[in-house]
């Protein structure tokens, strides 16, 4: 018996200085050889300076918007940013990791981003208190312990935070930020489908598409060094 004569093919990387393009789906159907092909482009890669909080008021954000400077762009979390507050302003920072980068997903790229910040906390088991447990439930952390924490009596709870946000330019007195002891990178891409006729006519490269209303703003640093440390 031969296969189907529907093929799925992976591949295809769009490789730029700025922006690439990779994970692209190709379909070919044998009656028509209408191809549909569906790739996700990253739409801006930076690198985080600073995290802190507007220093006016702005206007359709909550207050309490938490600010990550960027070296291009300011990505002002409208959720999840005062949970990201909380967890390392009342947890040890040495003791919160965070391994990932910070990558976000903007689905029409209009200015508007949403993700997960994933951190995770281990202590020893005998250091822990029946108030730490309460704080991980009132936070919705989950228990994660590795092989190699066990080994060494330690337990583990991790957070995945849902973040929401959107996209405005550098801070204006960016400058002036304390920055963090290493570059972090922040990431933000989307997702692409198109139908064409023949293999040629590659995805054209995409970029980030800011809010029409947004414009430069001055960022405060936030009161505490916890930030610094968990990124270093």
């Amino acid at each position: 018996m031969f296969a189907s004569p529907l093929k799925t093919i992976i591949c295809l990387g769009i490789m730029g200085t700025l922006f690439t393009g990779c994970a692209t789906k190709t379909l070919m159907t044998k009656d028509n050889k209408t191809y549909t092909r569906t790739s996700q482009v990253t739409l801006i890669e930076d690198q985080v300076v600073a995290f802190g909080k507007p220093a006016q008021a702005l206007a359709n954000l909550p207050k309490d918007s938490l600010v990550i400077a960027g070296q291009k762009n300011s990505y002002i979390l409208t959720q999840g940013g005062a949970q990201f507050v909380t967890l390392i302003s009342k947890l040890d920072p040495k003791n919160i990791q965070m391994t990932k980068e910070l990558t976000f997903y903007s689905e029409n790229n209009d200015g508007h981003f949403s993700g997960t910040l994933p951190l995770s906390y281990v202590k020893l088991q005998e250091d822990i208190s029946k108030k730490d447990l309460e704080f991980f439930i009132e936070n919705g952390a989950e228990e994660c312990s590795s092989s190699s924490d066990k080994r060494m009596n330690a337990q583990r709870f991790c957070f995945n935070l849902k973040l929401d946000g959107v996209v405005y330019p550098a801070a204006g007195n960016l400058a002036s930020l304390k920055a963090l002891s290493k570059p972090y990178q922040v990431n933000i891409y989307t997702h692409k489908e198109e139908s064409y006729k023949s293999k040629s006519g590659m995805n054209p490269l995409e970029k980030l598409v800011l809010l029409p209303f947004a414009v430069a703003i001055d960022v405060i640093s936030l009161p505490f060094q916890a930030a610094e440390k968990i990124f270093d």
